[in-house]
């Protein structure tokens, strides 16, 4: 082999060149993430630049064939490893991009039809009469907008949901163009009702939303983080019942967490629409709604919230290779699961079912808060063991398009020098609100009256009270 004029052979000369800026790619991708304190980014720096220099060296050397030889393995042995850190850098910047603020929520429309009519798509509305709620919402003005370019119609509209339903069945109208979350509640546990109804055209529509963000450092400030599940799959955008409701009030200097559950069904003021319903109902009105909603109820500042749904679920847990999540009784879900007493191995979708059964129990929702809490503490454990390292990439694929919040990059990646710099020790408590069962009217559905569950409000003054102790600074 042909040799330079340094006596150096073209080969080892391009490799010595690609170990140097292979290190300087590295260095430079950690730079631009910056998640490392500074100290402990020198001390990567001077590693890598160790190693990349006592590498050159061995593979420079002139006067000795073993150690070209040594320095080309351990060469090529650097470059692997460094090219899997640059991928996992690449993969964590892409991810980091896709998080912030989503200025839209997605509200789906279904055109529903009497199951008995001879009406199977939406062409055959054509010239007919279509009913919708009178309430003049940005969203179903713009699906009225867009069903306006598919066919021509006579709108009637109604002031309630149930009368929109009725007037279906009387026929009144042909069809009615209602949105899914609504129509779900309207059909909810009544079986009877739904079988009269077929859904033949369904559809998108995104509406601008505002940024609700109270923002502080978290690093040196306490906050308060609500987490919302919705019961839907598909796009995280889509407004939904809340199934899980939790607020994670953290104080960064004293590591302190507190996780405050509160029940899906508990009877509440919403904040905008100035009436009582279901907790799980202002999921419908968009993430706003149930903010201002727990704010109120909880008398507390909310700073960030974290939104998910099913598929959310699914994704995370397939991502981890599923996960070992305890569970106090033997029970079958309504999916067909069965779950015994003691630790049970879960994939995604055996691990949503977990989440979300209440009727196995008779204490109903509050046993699923419970094992929501249970389900939440196996995600950490797995996520925080040595072999997530290599289901890094899966997972933050999974995680990239399995939340929305309005949590920004910069936020988290400063959060996460402080975990690396002071390995601190959380403290993590929780505490689940309770009340008693009743039957009572809800804003969503005025019909007739549904379960919920009426607050108690010595459960509510101890949550204030300790997310108060939480939030001192």
């Amino acid at each position: 082999m042909k040799k330079n004029k340094d006596g150096i052979m073209p080969f080892f000369k391009y490799m010595i060149v690609l170990v140097l800026i292979i290190t300087i790619v590295t260095l430079g991708l950690f730079k631009f993430i910056d998640v490392l304190p500074n100290e402990y980014y020198l001390i990567l720096v001077v590693l890598l630049s160790l190693l990349a220099i006592g590498v050159s060296l061995l593979i420079k050397s002139k006067k000795s064939t073993k150690k070209r030889v040594i320095g080309t393995i351990l060469g090529l042995i650097y470059i692997i490893f460094l090219v899997m850190i640059i991928i996992y850098e690449l993969n964590t910047i892409d991810f980091l991009k896709r998080l912030g603020f989503k200025n839209f929520k997605t509200e789906n429309y279904n055109i529903i039809v009497l199951n008995n009519d001879d009406i199977k798509e939406v062409n055959d509305l054509n010239n007919k009469n279509i009913g919708s709620l009178e309430i003049k919402t940005d969203g179903l003005k713009e699906a009225k907008t867009k069903l306006e370019k598919l066919i021509i119609f006579k709108n009637k509209t109604y002031e309630d949901s149930s009368l929109l339903l009725d007037a279906l069945l009387n026929k009144e109208v042909e069809g009615i163009i209602i949105e899914d979350s609504i129509y779900a509640i309207l059909t909810e546990d009544n079986e009877d009702l739904k079988s009269n109804f077929k859904v033949i055209y369904n559809f998108g529509v995104d509406i601008a939303t505002e940024d609700i963000t109270k923002s502080v450092n978290i690093t040196n400030s306490p906050f308060n983080i609500f987490v919302s599940g919705i019961d839907t799959y598909g796009k995280v955008s889509s407004v939904s019942r809340s199934d899980v409701n939790m607020l994670i009030s953290v104080n960064p200097n004293t590591y302190q967490v507190l996780i405050t559950s509160i029940p899906r069904d508990y009877y509440v003021l919403l904040k905008n629409q100035n009436a009582y319903d279901k907790l799980t109902h202002a999921g419908i009105y968009g993430i706003d709604e149930s903010v201002g909603t727990v704010e109120n109820l909880l008398d507390t500042k909310i700073n960030y919230y974290v939104k998910v749904n099913f598929s959310s679920v699914i994704k995370i847990v397939d991502a981890l290779g599923g996960v070992n999540v305890y569970s106090p009784y033997n029970f079958t879900s309504i999916d067909g699961y069965r779950f015994k007493k003691g630790n049970n191995y879960v994939d995604g979708k055996k691990a949503l079912s977990f989440a979300r059964e209440r009727k196995s129990f008779n204490g109903g929702d509050r046993v699923r808060i419970e094992n929501q809490a249970r389900l939440v503490e196996a995600l950490i454990d797995k996520a925080i063991s040595p072999s997530i390292i290599v289901k890094y990439s899966s997972m933050l694929d999974a995680l990239s398009d399995a939340f929305i919040t309005n949590l920004d990059t910069e936020s988290i990646t400063e959060f996460i020098k402080l975990q690396i710099d002071k390995m601190p020790n959380w403290q993590i408590s929780n505490y689940s609100l309770n009340g008693s069962d009743a039957m009572e009217y809800t804003y969503s559905y005025k019909r007739q009256k549904l379960y919920v569950m009426k607050p108690n409000e010595e459960t509510v003054s101890t949550a204030k009270e300790k997310i108060k102790e939480i939030l001192k600074t």
